[in-house]
């Protein structure tokens, strides 16, 4: 009897060895993979909200806060703009937020990157109709999250049940303005 336990033992640290390799393996392979898709995903996100940009530079500088990085963006040697990457808390965890601010300090557009949100509800943030009203928003004040009415010039109509998420977003995007408002105009 004490010998099967010892038998059945060793079969399974065998078994879970073998499992542990494989796995290392399996991610050896795929994690450059994964990272260059990450990578391309973030080129594109930059891309889409400021398209005049050519080519985009990394600011290797810590801006603290919920700041996770700072873009130039490059047509030629011309800056064009910056893309501000932000995390600020919504109600399920962090939610990626980059901003693009053109030189002259309009928002081109807001992009949506990793979240945890409820679905139907907070996912919501992702949507073009929520993220479209950040669009041609200047960077002369902070914005603002109404729940309902005809929103003002600084001010961003809430999501119908998730004003966290709509305040966590809006966060990010004031995050963005005042870093390019300190640091980058």
């Amino acid at each position: 009897m004490k010998n099967e336990i010892v038998k059945l033992g060793i079969i399974l640290l065998i078994i879970t060895a073998i499992a542990a390799a494989l796995l290392g393996f399996v991610n050896q392979i795929t994690s450059p993979v994964i990272e260059a898709q990450i990578i391309e995903a973030n080129n594109m996100a930059r891309k889409s909200i400021l398209s005049e940009a050519e080519n985009f530079e990394l600011i290797q500088e810590d801006f603290g806060g919920d700041v996770l990085e700072v873009y130039k963006g490059l047509k030629g040697s011309d800056i064009v703009g910056y893309t501000i990457k932000t995390a600020p808390k919504g109600y399920a965890g962090a939610i990626e937020v980059t901003t693009g601010i053109t030189s002259d300090g309009t928002i081109s557009g807001v992009s949506i990157g990793t979240m945890n949100e409820t679905p139907g509800l907070g996912a919501k943030a992702k949507d073009e109709a929520f993220i479209s009203q950040y669009n041609s928003k200047m960077t002369d004040e902070n914005l603002a999250v109404i729940k309902n009415g005809t929103p003002a010039e600084n001010e961003i109509i809430a999501i119908s049940g998730a004003t966290i998420t709509s305040v966590a977003v809006t966060k990010g995007v004031n995050s963005a303005i005042e870093l390019f408002k300190n640091n980058l105009q």
